[in-house]
């Protein structure tokens, strides 16, 4: 990395590494991210980085990990006997949406925007299906079960652990064939690709969530990210109806790559509830690695009520939801 300047990236909340830009003139540029924490494995981040590769050798549009000098994928370095994983990444071509003010590629429709999305999640998931790792990473109910919950979420919220306890013993009973189960992403969103500008084509980082689920998850993170396109419309039956058309454009993208069933898509609202889940759990867990009190604030407060009082689609057709005040609730004690 002689020669290249480096800047650090700031940080999101709940934010689990430490990563930089590296630039330098007349180079491609990339990514250093250093993970810190020690709720991750040295085979977590393995099982990372390989499927990331298998995904760019298969022609997945991804940011590829770069080898080190030793032509390892992952570097490990232990300071002050503190274990620190680091690895190398092109850094994607283009810009995130909110860094071009939500402003799609001159002269196209924003369509092709939402057809593209789909389209790259369905190659994503295709090569998935091919997919035999060497190092393997957890699966869905090594993470997701009444006993985790349990442990994290206050006693305070009984009815939601009840509720998320519900949404378990129906997962439990759903397909995990070839078909429907396999790597994904698990947090597909505009914050997780870049954007080039001049051909629309979006290249997906970060997959440091990556784990074995139903593809049906990823499809689920897809339909929400289209909420924020049409979140200040007061009229629910307009919101529908733009949800409808958003969904079937980006479907046709993913249908355009991989196979998906009829009977899986039906479980397009049981996958956004979980979806919740995945948000309400991740709230509490930086809570806890931060060392905070559990707390509801607004937007925590809305997704809990949604789960509890069984209300679908995020709430987004429902009287519960205002667009002046979009995902907010009342804040609640714990």
């Amino acid at each position: 990395m002689e020669g290249y300047e480096t800047k650090r990236v700031k940080a999101h909340a709940g934010g689990r590494n430490v990563v930089y830009t590296c630039e330098k003139e007349g180079a491609d540029a990339k990514i250093i991210r250093i993970a810190f924490l020690n709720d991750r494995s040295r085979e977590d981040f393995l099982a990372e980085v390989e499927y990331i590769r298998y995904l760019f050798e298969h022609g997945g549009s991804v940011s590829d990990v770069i080898s080190s000098r030793k032509g390892n994928l992952l570097e490990e370095i232990t300071h002050h006997n503190h274990t620190f994983f680091i690895c190398l990444f092109k850094k994607a071509k283009g810009k995130l949406f909110v860094e071009n003010h939500y402003r799609y590629r001159e002269g196209a429709p924003i369509t092709e925007y939402y057809y593209n999305c789909g389209k790259v999640l369905g190659k994503l998931h295709q090569i998935s299906k091919g997919y035999c790792p060497a190092h393997r990473r957890y699966s869905f109910f090594d993470k997701y079960n009444a006993e985790y919950i349990d442990k994290l979420i206050p006693g305070s919220l009984s009815l939601l652990k009840e509720k998320l306890g519900e949404l378990l013993e129906t997962l439990k009973e759903m397909d995990t064939n070839h078909e429907s189960f396999g790597m994904i992403h698990f947090d597909y969103n505009d914050g997780n690709y870049m954007i080039d500008f001049d051909n629309g084509q979006i290249t997906v980082y970060d997959f440091d969530n990556s784990c074995f689920g139903w593809y049906m998850f990823d499809l689920a993170s897809l339909w929400t990210n289209g909420m924020g396109w049409i979140a200040a419309e007061p009229d629910a039956g307009k919101r529908k109806k733009f949800m409808d058309d958003y969904f079937k454009t980006a479907l046709e993208g993913y249908r355009s790559e991989t196979r998906i069933e009829d009977s899986m898509l039906e479980k397009l609202p049981l996958f956004i509830q979980v979806n919740l889940m995945e948000g309400i759990v991740d709230a509490f867990e930086v809570m806890r690695n931060n060392g905070e009190e559990p707390e509801c604030d607004e937007e925590l407060s809305y997704r809990i009520k949604c789960l509890e009082d069984d209300i679908p689609y995020m709430g987004f057709f429902h009287e519960i939801y205002s667009c002046e005040e979009p995902f907010e609730y009342e804040k609640r004690n714990i």
